[in-house]
């Protein structure tokens, strides 16, 4: 009818309350058979949580390659400079196929073997079992010091029946596997051989080591007990270390970890001084009765 208008939608729907009671009248609610349906809320993009981007995960995309002579050094084959000398000369094979090409990269579940020679040349590498005596460093030397390897001589191996000779060869690439102060004695370890200086110095390494360590001074239960948890040095914690009184005037250290001077700075905190140290045990090979000054070969039968 003209001047009339038809009431908006906006009017239809909207509901009229009974100022007695607050409630909609049946005859004047929506008809929600004829009403626009909900919109479900926007989702968000999976690429966003909490405004930052996050990369996409794709549950099939194969593991990222990871270079071999990483992978070869982490499952105990050699270390990765071997790794490297090995691949370049052909001696490496991945998942059956020969590798040549350093820097190659391969899936972290594969197969890995090495060529016989490389197998030979591991053989034929030495380790060197050192009982180290006060005034040797163990590592680079120092200005006025002795490297403990300059102790490596024909006349000082501590030999038996079926102990190999000493041969010139035994020298080349001998390194130190692990401190020993200057000032400390008792075992020390020097190798040819990558791997066994990755199982003891690596940082995944679990080897411990034990020391007698003599001392003077005061130690009250709390301080015993911050030897065996509880200190840190350089602003780092110390790994737990299983600490003993031995006697009135000596400890026993085991340690899993080998900072620098750790056992006399971990002393010096409880009040402590040490007056000698001697490491007695590298996992399960011991000095024993290897006399001061002398060294002998690590035996087919020992294992760290």
């Amino acid at each position: 009818m003209a001047g009339s208008a038809l009431p908006s939608a906006d009017s239809a729907a909207r509901a009229q309350r009974s100022p007695a009671t607050g409630q909609v009248s049946p005859r004047q609610q929506i008809d929600r058979s004829t009403a626009s349906p909900l919109r479900a809320p926007p989702q968000r993009s999976p690429a966003v949580v909490a405004g930052k981007p996050t990369a996409p995960t794709d549950v099939s995309a194969p593991p990222a390659a990871v270079r071999i002579s990483k992978l070869m050094a982490e499952r105990g084959l050699c270390s990765r400079r071997d790794a490297d000398d090995y691949i370049a000369k052909g001696w490496v094979f991945v998942d059956g196929k020969r590798i040549s090409e350093l820097g190659s990269r391969s899936s972290p579940s594969a197969v890995i073997s090495l060529d016989r020679r490389a197998l030979a040349n591991q053989e034929a590498r030495r380790t060197i079992l050192l009982h180290k005596p006060v005034g040797y460093v163990s590592g680079q030397p120092e200005p006025g010091c002795t490297p403990a390897v300059a102790l490596i001589q024909p006349e000082r191996q501590f030999r038996t029946a079926d102990t190999p000779a000493f041969h010139r060869s035994c020298l080349r690439g001998l390194a130190p596997a692990g401190r020993l102060d200057i000032d400390s004695t008792g075992l020390l370890v020097l190798t040819q051989d990558g791997r066994v200086a990755r199982q003891l110095v690596g940082e995944d390494s679990t080897i411990d080591k034990e020391y007698l360590v003599r001392v003077e001074g005061q130690l009250d239960s709390r301080g015993l007990a911050l030897l065996n948890n509880g200190l840190s040095l350089d602003e780092r914690r110390l790994k737990p270390a299983q600490v003993e009184w031995l006697n009135a005037d000596q400890l026993r250290f085991v340690l899993r970890e080998g900072r620098k001077r750790q056992i006399r700075r971990m002393c010096e905190l409880v009040g402590l001084r040490v007056l000698g140290l001697k490491r007695v045990r590298i996992g399960a090979v011991r000095l024993g009765d290897l006399p001061l000054g002398q060294w002998r070969f690590l035996r087919p039968d020992e294992v760290f």
